[in-house]
């Protein structure tokens, strides 16, 4: 007997049914040990040790595993082929030494880019060592970002009241979003024209023309700047004859794109499926860990954390006989296509994402995968196919158009585009480059050099330069992997973090800094500016690749960083709270003191028109508060508008929005520990609504708050069932509800607006895509799969808040714990916990994988001093 540790559940049941009866697969469900969240768990002093902890499920596990290893001659590391999986494998063996349960057994390390039959028995096969390099570049980071998170953010509780925590890559991925909003805040727009000839050829055939120059002079797009200067040149286009001076069509090839990486697949999920980059990762991992395809299990993607680009010679080939089969013979290139990743740091090692069997046509999979589950295979199906194919053929035509008005010259230019041969295009479009086709996929009709061309209009329109956009999850992952700023592994688990930490918000899929976030990397910028420069973590990440290769010693790197840092850390510490408050005052100028519209100075008062406005610390984190304090009591939240505290008013009193019509109470506006909120009546009694995203207390008004009052909002009965559908704003959005079943709205305004017919159909949709409450059992949020031991796992919200169920057990969540971002190894690991405290069916548990960058699990015991600290890195 042969026994293979895997760290899934899902790939266990997997591989099982590859190997036979004479091998045992068990799953160590992620890592089986981790640093401590604890002052010590890595001492520098000490040569950099690291104390390990096995958790109490992890125990159950590894117990597991050395019962079956008694009865086995050899073990198989099997997890995954990248350096997180190197360390569960390292880790496993350490444990398993540790406690002599080894002796003389053969221990042998398999690693496959797919889970399929044949990749599985390959790499049997022929096993290999461990390999050590990975395991120290995993060993590196990891102390990295512990001695940065438990040495730097007890620094930042004492400076910054209401901070969280800072992270080694967290950190500067949020000083990305805050550098962005800061873009945006300081830009100024400007005004500028464009002018457009609507023109007809003899033929009588119309098209459009831009103006590109006039009197010899080339215009730039901010040339025309008001509407006077438009207006002239409009007129003197009115008057002038047009003639085409020159026609030119040039043929042009495109060229598809690489297969996808994980950052691209997680850019091109988010731009074409509306996907966020954890959900396309969960996806990702369970096409990979293999599907029920009728009979035969197998995985349908290779593995999915990989910035490499390149694709098995065999695997090649196949897309290759695929492309011909499906597409035509004209459609396959005369030589395979080989790719260069340009990203920073890139490892070239692994694979880009790849169907394992090019043969699995999506429409032939559909039927055995959720819907989500068969966008994203068609998606990596058709990205990888395209990467194979030819060229499209494209015509682009550019026409030079003359304007004459007595001695005025002007010049004018039209431009259109013709697919000659769609060529990888007839497989796959990427959402950017159809932007791109769409600005000039306009066809020109025929024109001819030297013939003159009939005036139909001249219009002349106004527009006004744009700030950057600020980024979403895909953008953000674009530039962090340009930057060489972590790796495929840590994008999603980082943007989670910032998150969870409420540092960043997420609004229509653009990434908002919080105020807590901005004050944070304002305040690391200003004391530990080096800690957050985008080279110098990118730099770092380069050893690690460089420890991994072989070519640095990782306790070197250590050191390196370790003697910098802890000086730097070390000098902040006498630091007193003004001057950090005078360094921030400054950098965060304009969210500290935004402009205000009658051009007064934003530093001074407002209410008692001598004090300075500066930052304060309260417990609750920071504000803005007035120095003739305790005279004036002026205060606003950090970053809210001064409007709601007009005319006397202090941010921390009512605003009088007007009265109840049927009780005659007053309805105030008021800011509260947790946010804005409207109340209606005073003392215990009075009924309270928190503002939604979007709505804040200077855009409150008297209806709207009437409206927030009335909630739930009745809409009809349903036609079929005649229940009555209602409408309201909940702990998780703007929905409806009809009959125990909930369907979320995209926004609070539709809560008002929606009608019966419209409510009616989202409904049918809600129930279309998984079971709704019904007979009192809360719906589905999010299902997760099926659990080793039968039945499906899914996240549901009730009465106390969201939990996991599976079959009759059902576990909470922690506090503060995002259900949309829940993974099947954390709700199988609550799952067992639950189960095994009621004494019932114990169910198969994983402790989940650290990837997530500084970060100590939270203790039960309350702490001394110095454990609070610890906790807090959480």
């Amino acid at each position: 007997m042969n026994l293979v540790v895997v760290e899934s559940p899902t790939k266990a049941k997997s591989i099982t049914k590859y190997l036979g009866p004479g091998y045992k697969v068990l799953a160590s469900f992620g890592h089986v040990r981790d640093l401590p969240a604890k002052d010590g768990s890595v001492l520098p002093d000490n040569d950099f040790s690291m104390s390990w902890e096995v958790s109490s499920e992890s125990s159950k596990r590894l117990s597991d595993i050395i019962k079956a290893l008694k009865e086995s001659d050899t073990l198989f590391l099997a997890t995954d082929p990248d350096r997180e999986g190197e360390a569960i494998s390292w880790h496993v063996l350490e444990v398993l030494q540790q406690k002599k349960a080894i002796g003389t057994k053969a221990v042998k390390r398999v690693a496959f880019n797919a889970v399929t039959k044949d990749s599985v028995l390959e790499a049997i096969a022929n096993p290999r060592d461990i390999d050590m390099p990975l395991v120290d570049a995993y060993l590196a980071r990891r102390a990295l970002d512990y001695l940065f998170g438990f040495t730097l953010s007890p620094v930042l509780w004492r400076k910054l009241p209401g901070a969280r925590s800072a992270g080694r890559v967290q950190s500067v991925t949020l000083r990305l979003v805050a550098d962005r909003e800061a873009e945006i805040e300081r830009f100024v727009r400007e005004e500028y024209w464009t002018i457009a000839a609507h023109l007809k050829t003899p033929r009588n055939d119309l098209f459009e023309a831009r103006l590109v120059a006039i009197d010899d002079k080339k215009l730039g797009k901010l040339d025309i700047k008001n509407g006077e200067q438009a207006g002239e040149i409009r007129a003197m286009l009115e008057g002038a004859s047009f003639k085409a001076t020159a026609v030119e069509a040039k043929p042009i090839k495109r060229s598809p794109g690489p297969p996808f990486t994980t950052s691209t697949l997680q850019q091109a999920a988010s731009g074409q499926l509306g996907f966020s980059s954890s959900r396309t990762m969960q996806i990702a991992q369970r096409l990979y860990e293999g599907m029920d395809l009728g009979g035969e299990t197998a995985g349908l993607i290779t593995y999915m954390r990989t910035d490499g680009v390149q694709m098995d010679p065999e695997a090649v080939q196949a897309a290759r006989k695929t492309i011909g089969r499906v597409f035509g013979d004209k459609y396959v290139p005369e030589k395979p296509r080989y790719y260069s990743t340009k990203a920073k740091n890139a490892q070239e090692a692994h694979e880009a994402i790849r169907p394992t069997d090019f043969n699995r046509h999506p429409k032939d999979m559909r039927k055995f995968l959720d819907d989500d589950q068969a966008r994203l295979y068609e998606l990596i199906w058709k990205r990888a196919i395209a990467s194979q194919m030819q060229s499209a053929d494209i015509e682009r035509t550019t026409v030079d158009i003359e304007a004459r008005n007595g001695s005025r010259l002007a010049q004018l230019r039209a431009t259109g585009s013709v697919v000659r041969f769609d060529g990888f295009l007839g497989a796959y479009v990427d959402h950017r480059e159809e932007e791109d086709v769409d600005e000039d996929s306009a066809r020109l009709p025929e024109i001819r050099a030297g013939e003159a061309l009939a005036r139909e209009k001249i219009e002349a329109s106004q527009h006004s330069t744009e700030p950057p956009p600020r980024y979403s999850e895909a953008t953000l992952i674009k530039k962090m992997t340009e930057l060489g700023i972590g790796r495929p592994s840590t994008y999603a688990a980082t943007i989670t973090t910032l998150r969870d930490r409420e540092y960043i918000a997420v609004e229509k899929r653009k990434l908002i800094p919080e105020a807590k976030g901005r004050l944070v990397i304002a305040f690391l910028e200003s004391f530990f500016k080096r800690y957050v420069e985008y080279d110098f973590t990118a730099d770092l990440e380069e050893k690690l690749d460089e420890i991994s290769d072989g070519k640095l010693k990782w306790k070197d790197v250590l050191r390196d960083f370790w003697t910098d840092f802890f000086g730097s850390v070390d000098g902040i510490k006498e630091l007193r709270v003004t001057n950090v408050l005078d360094a921030l005052n400054e950098e965060l100028g304009p969210l500290v003191f935004p402009p205000r519209e009658d051009g007064s100075d934003p530093r001074i008062c407002q209410v008692c028109g001598t004090g300075n406005l500066s930052l304060k610390l309260g417990k609750y984190g920071a504000f803005v508060g007035c120095s003739n304090y305790p005279e004036c009591k002026f205060t606003r939240q950090l970053g809210g508008s001064e409007a709601a505290n007009e005319n006397g008013n202090s941010g921390d009193e009512p605003k009088l929005l007007g009265k109840d019509p049927y009780t005659g109470e007053d309805i105030t506006a008021r800011s509260g520990r947790f946010g804005p909120y409207i109340q209606r009546g005073d003392g215990k009694e009075a009924k309270r609504a928190s503002l939604p995203k979007g709505w804040t207390l200077e855009t409150i008004d008297h209806e709207k708050a009437l409206a927030l009052l009335s909630l739930p909002r009745d809409v009809g009965q349903h036609p079929e069932t005649a229940k009555m559908i209602s409408a309201g704003i909940g702990r998780y959005g703007p929905y409806i509800a009809h009959d125990g079943t909930y369907a979320n709205l995209e926004s609070a305004e539709d809560v008002f607006s929606i009608g019966l017919n419209r409510a009616v159909t989202v409904l049918a949709e809600k129930q279309a895509k998984g079971p709704g409450r019904s007979r009192g059992t809360p719906a589905a949020l999010k299902q997760l799969g099926d659990h080793p031991d039968g039945g499906p796992i899914t996240v549901r919200d009730g009465k106390y808040g969201p939990y996991v169920n599976w079959g009759k057990v059902n576990a909470t969540l922690p506090k503060g714990k995002d259900p949309a971002v829940v993974t099947v190894e954390e709700a199988l690991a609550m799952i067992a916990e639950k189960a095994g405290s009621k004494g019932g069916k114990k169910a198969p548990a994983r402790k989940a994988a650290a990837k997530k960058e500084p970060t100590a699990k939270k203790t039960a015991k309350k702490p001394a001093a110095k454990k609070v600290a610890a906790k807090k890195a959480s």
